[in-house]
């Protein structure tokens, strides 16, 4: 992918999810038929989705109404293992929704930084940290592929759905990298391929925007991990959520082709000896 086409599958990505926030404030649905259009104005129905990826109704009631967007893959929160007081980063935060659950688990004496590329999206989950009074989380405006984050930060990065979304994953996990603290750890889910997608997909740019045609083979993204020095990479597909990303595009047989997964990995160093990544 050229400079020029990665620069319109940002845009179009943006643009998706500008409206997507902005439909939710007004209580509407954005009408897509994707996953990431599939917001809607009735809790009921957000959070069936919501469920349907793993998260509890313990995990829905606990945050600010209008955080649970019904977007997502997956629940990262439940693979991170995090601690009191670590310092969380979620790539693509949007609603804020996953740094809300993982700052029950900071507590005050940890951190959680949500980076979003939409300034709706960073509004909106601004928004709903001041009605959750949550004094230690921060949202800041910027994209995955440049992260405003300083280095060697952050003990654990969270990520649902989103970094499928990136023309430039090699760029997105190098940042990644950087911003760990040895032996800062990947608690991801996402969407990846598990056989190759036909080229009438990866044009789609709605489909792009709906978190499928961008999706990285999963021999891919283990190539990716390990180039950018991760360690203990771990990439389990889930079969089972074929049944709702049939549901992202109807009729288009994506499911036969993309699947979500959790993506675990280690920054190597000498914090993480002991563990079995050194």
């Amino acid at each position: 992918m050229n400079h020029k086409q990665a620069d319109q599958v940002r845009q179009s990505v943006r643009k998706s999810y500008s409206e997507v926030a902005e439909a939710n404030n007004k209580g509407d649905c954005c009408g897509e038929q994707s996953s990431c259009c599939g917001v809607s104005s009735d809790a009921a129905i957000n959070t069936l989705v919501s469920t349907r990826l793993g998260y509890s109704t313990t995990d829905l009631d606990s945050v600010p109404d209008g955080a649970d967007m019904g977007l997502g893959c997956g629940n990262p929160c439940a693979i991170a293992s995090i601690k009191l007081g670590e310092t969380v980063l979620d790539l693509g935060s949007g609603g804020g929704f996953d740094c809300f659950l993982a700052a029950a688990e900071t507590g005050d004496s940890g951190q959680v930084i949500g980076v979003d590329m939409t300034s709706t999206m960073i509004s909106k989950a601004r928004s709903n940290a001041d009605k959750g009074n949550y004094s230690h989380v921060e949202f800041r405006l910027g994209e995955i592929e440049y992260l405003p984050v300083a280095n060697d930060t952050v003990d654990v990065i969270i990520s649902n759905c989103v970094i499928n979304l990136s023309p430039d994953k090699k760029r997105v996990f190098s940042e990644a990298f950087r911003v760990l603290k040895n032996g800062g750890r990947l608690a991801i889910s996402d969407v990846v391929a598990s056989i190759e997608l036909p080229q009438e997909i990866r044009d789609d740019l709605q489909l792009y925007s709906g978190c499928m045609a961008g999706a990285s083979h999963i021999s891919e993204l283990e190539q990716i991990l390990a180039d950018s020095g991760f360690t203990d990479i771990r990439i389990a597909p889930k079969d089972e959520s074929k049944e709702f990303i049939k549901d992202w595009a109807p009729g288009r047989g994506v499911e036969e082709f993309v699947v979500s997964a959790t993506i675990e990995a280690v920054k190597p160093g000498e914090n993480c000896c002991g563990n079995g990544c050194c």
